[in-house]
């Protein structure tokens, strides 16, 4: 087993206090947020590592900090055996750029509505100095854009002339231009409709396959993360609470929180079975609750869980960060220990 990506401690810290003179004037101290907060995995080469979690859970921050558009307040992420951010300082980051590449959330964002397909999508070779010849950039560009399902004759159209489906497409080809190794995806089908979904997740799975690529998939649906990932993690404010291989955690879920977002999944044969929906809400990062930040949510919660914070253990075939279940107070299949 060989892992390409490998993240340790890695933690990312915002100063969102006020003005330094509003501060002085009103008596408020310094507000720091903890977006990510001591997260740790590895991804094996041609696999995928799925992120899952509530919106303001750290799974983009996590996304942003592994394409170095951030920088960790502490922690370290190796790429290949490489610190990954030392290396994006240094005079060999334009190639480590070319490895690392991102599929961002919104199709309708994140493409320039002024550029034609053809720009867009050559723009990362001419940037990295891959290639000059326009004839060759064009034969580039009408294979990336053969090889995610759209034309060739799509070059000289402009984004607005395309679906958001077609239009995630254009951004995973120019993902693709400076053949990259790593693609961090961020929810790159929330935006879209469900059977488009299904379209562009089977495009990268392809992809995945023919090109030996390794994913990291930020996403909040499930029921996609069952479909594209080899192992899952879950996050909650800013840190990782499970950690296991996808049918480990589909199959037998140890966290109560995990439990809790599989219950909310519709299932197609329990049509006359009430579900249960995800209790509570997520706290204020900027005050988050003691010990486990989970814990006023959790109905298995304990004196320790509200003054001390669990470490996540390995348990089995899985990692979990969770004192009820390390206390054997809920049993592996989820049910409760009286």
């Amino acid at each position: 087993m060989t892992h390409l990506v490998q993240v340790r401690d890695l933690t990312k810290t915002f100063d969102v206090s006020a003005p330094w003179l509003n501060r002085v004037l009103e008596g408020k101290p310094r507000q720091l947020l903890h977006a990510v907060d001591g997260v740790s995995f590895a991804i094996e080469r041609g696999k995928t590592l799925a992120l899952v979690g509530e919106s303001g859970c750290g799974k983009s921050t996590v996304a942003r900090l592994l394409v170095g558009l951030y920088s960790p307040s502490r922690g370290q992420v190796h790429f290949d055996g490489q610190d990954l951010h030392s290396g994006l300082a240094g005079a060999q980051s334009g190639a480590l750029q070319r490895r690392i590449q991102m599929i961002f959330q919104d199709p309708y964002a994140s493409l320039n509505p002024r550029w034609r397909v053809h720009d867009i999508v050559s723009e990362p070779l001419i940037e990295q100095g891959l290639m000059t010849d326009a004839s060759e950039l064009s034969n580039k560009v009408a294979q990336l854009l053969i090889s995610v399902g759209l034309s060739e004759h799509d070059g000289p159209k402009y984004p607005h002339q395309f679906s958001g489906g077609q239009r995630q497409r254009i951004s995973i080809a120019r993902a693709l231009a400076t053949h990259p190794e790593f693609l961090v995806c961020d929810e790159p089908t929330s935006a879209l409709d469900v059977s488009v979904q299904a379209q562009v997740l089977n495009i990268m799975k392809d992809l995945q396959r023919r090109l030996g690529l390794t994913y990291l998939f930020i996403s909040h649906n499930l029921a996609v993360v069952r479909h594209v990932s080899d192992r899952v993690g879950v996050m909650y404010l800013g840190r990782l609470v499970e950690l296991a291989d996808k049918q480990e955690l589909f199959a037998r879920p140890r966290h109560p929180y995990t439990r809790m977002l599989l219950e909310a999944i519709p299932k197609l044969h329990d049509t006359g079975r009430e579900r249960t929906p995800v209790q509570g809400e997520v706290p204020n990062p900027l005050s988050p609750p003691t010990g486990c930040a989970f814990h006023p949510r959790c109905p298995h919660a304990n004196p320790r869980c509200a003054s001390e914070r669990p470490a996540l253990l390995a348990l089995g075939p899985a990692q979990v960060a969770c004192h009820a279940v390390q206390e054997q107070r809920i049993q592996v299949d989820g049910t409760p220990v009286f």
